[in-house]
């Protein structure tokens, strides 16, 4: 997998084609319907947010997330706020552009969650384990982070994910 980091899709502005002809609209269309099944976006019914698969490498288990891609200011700032539900292959990732130290809190969370930072080689660099509900404590990477990756609060010992286990993702 191609571990894709970027923040600023969300800034970029869309465009929209021209209406085309008939006979190039059908062909297009004949195109598009055969590509659909690769590309249908998968959506959270909650947040609506983008799910991408995530994947950890710990030792000789290769581990798969459902993961909601927080890949706007707007989705990194709410983040799992409210959210009462988080089942054990579901999770969050807050790619960033360019690594930076993050540091996360737990406002408005009623969920544990273990807070994974993932540093620049795609490594997980540390592990907030057990995050507190609604916490105001900032809980830091321990340097420079590429994206961080929420999950269950207690599932990263239960499944032996540790700092050093490679993370990996794409984006389509």
């Amino acid at each position: 997998m191609v571990r894709v980091l970027y923040l600023g899709v969300a800034f970029a502005v869309a465009a929209c084609s021209p209406a085309e002809s008939g006979a190039a609209l059908s062909q297009n269309s004949q195109s598009s319907q055969a590509g659909a099944a690769k590309t249908e976006i998968r959506r959270h019914p909650v947040s609506g947010l983008q799910i991408i698969d995530v994947t950890v490498k710990s030792g000789d288990e290769t581990i798969t997330f459902d993961t909601e891609l927080a890949d706007t200011a707007e989705a990194q700032t709410r983040g799992l706020m409210f959210r009462t539900e988080l089942a054990d292959d579901e999770a969050m990732i807050f790619p960033t552009e360019v690594p930076q130290q993050r540091s996360f809190w737990m406002k408005n969370t009623p969920l544990s969650l273990d807070i994974i930072f993932i540093g620049p080689d795609g490594k997980i660099t540390n592990i907030a384990a057990d995050a507190v509900p609604y916490s105001l404590e900032s809980l830091p990477s321990a340097g420079l982070a590429s994206a961080v990756f929420e999950i269950r609060g207690g599932l990263a010992e239960e499944l032996g994910i540790k700092p050093g286990d490679e993370v990996m993702w794409d984006v389509d």
